[in-house]
């Protein structure tokens, strides 16, 4: 897990991150998103010890990160925005070499290096030298690089950056199996449609500052006020005007094409009550859908709370 508290970084007269608090529980897949410029990436790096903070403390599986910066090297795998690699070497000696590195034995590694190719779509560039890689591939294979030595804690920076769509399916299989196994999982990011194919949490960034973090189904209420339902309506529309306008979990109903869309207070059953009322009563319904909103809908609702 991740645990943070009051945590502030300076550089020089700039304060990069102000009184950030935040917990990641084993198994959460929390996306860190703000725009450019926002701390993101400069949390990171403290919490990797890559940046001595002003002040506050950081604990990543419980090792405090100032006081056992080693251990905390032990059960973490980064992955940085544009990461280094050496093009000199064909993508499975890349692989092999960080292997080798992380203590696994020659004997193991051959399996090892082509397990992980395979996870992240690249089998079949195993004798391609890194030089001729395209900038998503080389995503895929820095994300091989970071997982062979098993971390307990991730932490990716743009992970999805240049990833053609299959990849980005590949990665969201990789990272809910990780989370499945109880990795804590921290991704940043500022392409935030990505981003909500990936996480179960949300922490929103402005200006350095921590807006609001937490479940995106509990964000998502204390934000913008319970689920959306979207109801397509086939027919005279008075009908289910008349049964929705009533309603006191339901809100003000907007009107798009055929569809109807407003907010509901209800949870599941409530409007899986609500859906057969409507047909029970005559109403043609063509799709009935409860949703909750994406973190780039999310994200301006929380943006445009902030003060210039």
């Amino acid at each position: 897990m991740i645990r943070i508290r009051d945590l502030r970084v300076d550089y020089d007269n700039v304060c990069a991150v102000s009184d950030l608090s935040l917990e990641i529980e084993p198994g959460e897949v929390c996306g860190l998103i703000g725009p450019n410029g926002a701390g993101k990436t400069t949390t990171m790096r403290a919490m990797l010890g890559l940046i001595e903070p002003t002040y506050g403390e950081i604990e990543v599986m419980g090792v405090d990160v100032r006081e056992r910066p080693e251990d905390v090297y032990r059960v973490v795998g980064f992955m940085p925005d544009f990461p280094p690699l050496y093009e000199d070497l064909l993508v499975w000696e890349f692989l092999d070499l960080f292997a080798a590195s992380y203590g696994i034995p020659r004997p193991s590694r051959r399996a090892e290096v082509g397990r992980y190719l395979e996870m992240v779509g690249l089998a079949d560039r195993r004798k391609t030298a890194v030089v001729e890689l395209s900038r998503g591939m080389r995503q895929r294979l820095m994300l091989a690089k970071t997982l062979i030595p098993a971390p307990r804690v991730l932490l990716l920076d743009e992970p999805a950056s240049g990833v053609d769509p299959q990849g980005r399916i590949d990665l969201k299989n990789i990272l809910r199996r990780l989370a499945e196994e109880r990795t804590t999982i921290l991704i940043s990011s500022h392409i935030l449609a990505e981003m909500n194919e990936f996480c179960t949490s949300v922490a929103i960034m402005e200006r350095g500052s921590l807006v609001v973090s937490g479940r995106i189904e509990e964000v998502n209420r204390r934000v913008m006020g319970h689920s959306l339902v979207s109801v397509e309506v086939l027919g005279d529309p008075d009908l289910f005007l008349s049964i929705i306008g009533p309603d006191e979990k339901a809100g003000p109903v907007e009107h798009k094409n055929n569809t109807y869309e407003f907010r509901f207070e209800g949870d599941s059953e409530a409007a899986s009550d609500l859906l057969t009322t409507l047909v029970q009563r005559g109403v043609r319904v063509a799709s009935f859908e409860r949703r909750r909103d994406n973190l780039e809908e999310l994200f301006l609702k929380v943006g445009s709370r902030e003060q210039p």
